[in-house]
């Protein structure tokens, strides 16, 4: 059984639909907070043939209850407060549930035998360090709250493995994009916006890049990650392939049939210049290779958001 904790979200609800497909046992945990719109959330589980459980991974009791009462042998932890600008706004939420909530289901795995503990890290992690960016770099210069807890959640699963002999592998992925997508981020912002009539912001002068990933590739690499079931390791799983901003909305017009219109801001706090994943250590240990260039991954993007908002 893999307990999938952020399961409504994103990512969660597509990896529990592979993980269904693919005859697998999975639980969805997820808290339905109101960082975007708990409707999408619900409509990102309907349908699917699974147990949905709504707690907060902070709650301590809750998450006992949970364990003692379902045959969890798999964690794919996924739940956190996401965004890097909202983190700047209030680093105190961002602390306490990525960080304190990562602890409470470190500590189930260590008291239940837990077999897999896969990580959910990001590309904020390296900062505006060197590219592409490998898994070998320092990572000491984070310039959000929200990426500081990534990383340090990353310490803490470094030293739960090494303590208790937990198989834990951290994954950090980079702009992940596609059917089911986050509101906030701007591949979904950008194409409901061109779509409707109203205008986008451009922070910058467009030239920064973005390692964007596709949903289905993203998916591909956290099951191969379960099924290799390593000590303790790290990945990369992006694209490998940034796209200048400017470039990428021109994806997104041609995705939407329609002209953006444009409304240009100074860059923003916390923001990085550009992302670009190494995947060569993925590529290697986990077989892990993105297949979705971001035409085609739009052009996937615009057919699921036509059948849900038109």
């Amino acid at each position: 059984m893999i307990l999938v904790t952020g399961g409504a979200g994103f990512i969660g609800s597509n990896l529990i639909a592979r993980l269904i497909k693919e005859k697998e046992d999975a639980i969805c945990l997820d808290d339905f907070n109101d960082y975007y719109s708990v409707e999408n959330k619900r409509r990102n589980v309907k349908g699917l043939k699974c147990k949905i459980i709504e707690a907060d991974i902070r709650d301590k009791e809750r998450l006992l209850k949970v364990f003692q009462e379902n045959k969890i042998t798999k964690i794919v932890h996924l739940a956190a407060r996401a965004g890097v600008r909202p983190s700047l706004e209030n680093p105190g939420l961002y602390f306490d549930v990525n960080i304190n909530g990562t602890i409470n289901l470190l500590e189930m795995a260590r008291q239940f035998n837990i077999d897999s503990f896969i990580f959910a890290s990001s590309s904020s992690v390296y900062g505006n360090g060197k590219i592409p960016s490998s898994e070998t770099d320092l990572t000491e210069s984070q310039i959000s709250p929200y990426a500081v807890t990534k990383k340090v959640g990353e310490l803490i699963c470094q030293q739960y493995s090494h303590q208790y002999n937990l198989n834990i592998t951290c994954l950090r992925f980079f702009t992940v994009y596609g059917e089911n997508g986050r509101p906030d981020m701007a591949p979904f912002k950008f194409y409901d916006a061109i779509a409707n009539d109203r205008p986008i912001t451009m922070f910058g002068d467009g030239n920064t890049k973005r390692d964007y990933t596709y949903i289905g590739d993203i998916v591909d690499g956290i099951v191969r990650a379960i099924d290799k079931n390593y000590r303790f390791e790290i990945f990369n799983l992006g694209n490998g392939n940034p796209v200048i901003l400017k470039d990428f909305i021109q994806v997104i017009e041609k995705a939407a049939g329609k002209k953006a219109i444009i409304l240009r801001k100074e860059m923003q706090k916390g923001d990085v210049d550009a992302t670009f994943a190494d995947v060569s250590k993925a590529r290697k240990m986990l077989g892990y290779q993105p297949k979705t260039d971001v035409t085609e991954g739009m052009k996937r993007f615009s057919i699921w958001y036509k059948k849900n908002y038109r």
